[in-house]
């Protein structure tokens, strides 16, 4: 089993040797978030000429905030560096954030993100890019060697984006979405939706907290705390919702490490092709059984 490990750091040297003790213990890739410190795929672009061998990817880059062509060269940049391991990951982020924090308009979220995809897919494939939205347009081609094609992940999970994202990208990636949810939403749509455009099987990326332990209840209530803020955001509550949940400690796999290879090996059987996990508490004996998976 491959599995991948969530890195998420406050200075790029702890990033390099978070990436490298990951690579050192077996993981097959890095996922990073963009949120409110460091920028990813800098960090990322200075571990990947560090670290070799290591698959990267974003978990993920705001799209608002970034012009298409711009994060295209960013990303074609990071990919020259790496030889091609990286996958870049996008995603909306939320209203508030993009409204209250930023300043900018949520109007017409699954729009922005199909002509982002215009924009963006073409550049990271290599191609011109020639299109022309309502809210966003290019027409010009990247001239960075030396940078093989970039799979594209989005950060989908309503009806209306996971459509959007198996016709037009390479896949998915998810957060606070358990097994059930899975099952029966996450994958049958975007397969169906990649299958309809005559594109090969989407990729679907679970990432959820993982903590092995043998306090569940404490840890469990750790959880609920560290994650609070996900229970409210309408994305993901729609998702604990479909799974019948009552917040994210609930989706967290949690427990001795017989009952966290358990939860993985579900994942994976409701029709995920990757696992990421995201220790939160009692990292390095979580990381210690998470060896023992691979």
């Amino acid at each position: 089993m491959e599995l991948g490990l969530f890195v998420q750091r406050p200075t790029v040297d702890e990033v390099i040797a978070d990436v490298r003790s990951a690579a050192d213990a077996g993981f097959a890739s890095v996922w990073m978030p963009q949120i409110f410190g460091i920028d990813t795929l800098t960090a990322l672009a200075i571990a990947a000429r560090e670290v070799p061998k290591v698959r990267f990817g974003t978990a993920v880059i705001p799209t608002f905030p970034r012009h298409p062509m711009m994060l295209a060269a960013q990303a074609r940049t990071l990919q020259q560096v790496s030889g091609g391991r990286f996958t870049l990951g996008i995603g909306l982020s939320h209203q508030m954030v993009i409204e209250n924090m930023l300043g900018m308009s949520w109007e017409k979220p699954v729009r922005h993100l199909r002509e982002y995809l215009d924009v963006l897919l073409p550049l990271v494939r290599g191609e011109a890019a020639d299109a022309t939205g309502e809210t966003l347009s290019a027409h010009l081609e990247l001239d960075i060697p030396d940078s093989t094609p970039i799979e594209v992940l989005v950060a989908a999970l309503g009806t209306q984006m996971l459509n959007v994202t198996g016709r037009l990208a390479e896949g998915t990636g998810t957060w606070m979405t358990g097994p059930e949810t899975i099952r029966t939403h996450i994958a049958p749509t975007i397969n169906a939706a990649a299958a309809g455009a005559e594109r090969p099987a989407p990729r679907i990326v679970c990432a959820l907290p993982v903590c092995v332990t043998d306090d569940e209840a404490a840890a469990r209530a750790k959880a609920a705390e560290e994650f609070l803020v996900y229970g409210f955001l309408p994305s993901y509550r729609a998702m604990l919702d479909r799974e019948g949940v009552e917040g994210p400690a609930d989706v967290a796999l949690v427990g001795d490490a017989a009952t966290v290879r358990a939860g993985i090996e579900r994942i994976m059987e409701s029709g995920a092709t990757e696992f990421v996990a995201v220790p939160f508490s009692n990292r390095e004996a979580t990381i210690e059984v998470l060896q023992t998976l691979m």
